[in-house]
């Protein structure tokens, strides 16, 4: 496993395993698994309603706890600085931990200073030891960063060949800040598993085409979080750290990006719209 460093000097593994869509009847097995392939890096939120599940996994999953690296997520409905800190509280008593490795506010909305400022006091008091966003623009973070105490060491964004967050990756590099790519296969939108220059790469250096994208987003210095519930594969997204994409290979994949996101853009108002009829599905479950 390769590793980043965090600004506070926490070291993050550069792939993760993530939970996202998968249901709470098969999150226990599938993490048990992920432990027994190698994944010490688990990513998961309380929207995701898997973080007990996960919780439980990695409680009987016999891997000593100071040996992983786990994160959450704060959803919209808990912003606000007491909501914020109550729902911390939860997180830690359904993962069965002590401590969070990271928390992330997981969309740019609601009342974001609020929430920050109680990620900043649980951090301080030792109940989380890095804490970042998730899906904001350059500016946000920014912004975030400038008129609080402590700046985001984290930004999970959508990242894959299609969208591949060129500008937003060197502002978090200038700034000190962690990339986390989210949707690094694209959630097999847009053809990735069949695009001819990621299949003539993969052959190149007999590996498969997820192999690819996750080694070029590592070689990029980004965090990747992939998921399966397959064993086999979850083995094969971690046997990556044997080969390098040459120059020739990164310029190619480069020149895939359409600079356009496959899901949704944070900037449109109907993303807000769509969030909103989100929050009111969701609410009282997360």
């Amino acid at each position: 496993m390769e590793y980043l460093t965090m600004a506070n000097g926490v070291k993050i593994p550069k792939l993760g395993f993530g939970v996202f869509q998968i249901p709470q009847d098969q999150t226990e097995q599938a993490v048990h698994d992920a432990l027994e392939a190698g994944y010490r890096h688990f990513d998961t939120a309380q929207s995701y309603f898997n973080e007990e599940q996960l919780g439980t996994a990695i409680a009987d999953g016999g891997v000593d706890r100071s040996e992983l690296f786990v994160t959450t997520k704060v959803w919209i409905e808990h912003y606000g600085y007491e909501q914020t800190k109550a729902s911390i509280e939860r997180s830690l008593t359904k993962l069965r931990m002590d401590y969070i490795d990271l928390v992330l506010l997981h969309q740019p909305f609601a009342d974001v200073y609020g929430a920050w400022r109680a990620l900043e006091d649980l951090y301080e008091q030792g109940k989380i030891r890095s804490i970042g966003v998730s899906n904001f623009s350059p500016d946000r973070l920014a912004d975030l960063g400038a008129f609080n105490r402590i700046a985001p060491m984290a930004d999970q964004i959508e990242t894959n060949p299609r969208n591949q967050q060129i500008t937003p990756h060197e502002e978090m590099a200038k700034r000190g800040v962690i990339h986390e790519a989210w949707a690094p296969f694209g959630e097999g939108r847009s053809g990735l598993f069949d695009d001819p220059t990621l299949k003539a790469i993969a052959d190149n250096h007999g590996k498969s085409v997820a192999q690819v994208i996750l080694r070029w987003l590592t070689q990029r210095d980004i965090v990747a979080i992939a998921k399966s519930v397959h064993k086999e594969r979850m083995e094969q997204n971690l046997d990556i750290f044997d080969f390098r994409l040459g120059e020739q290979e990164m310029n190619a994949i480069a020149a895939l990006d359409t600079k356009t996101s496959l899901f949704f853009d944070h900037h449109d108002p109907a993303t807000v719209d769509m969030f909103v009829h989100m929050l009111e599905e969701r609410r009282g479950r997360a």
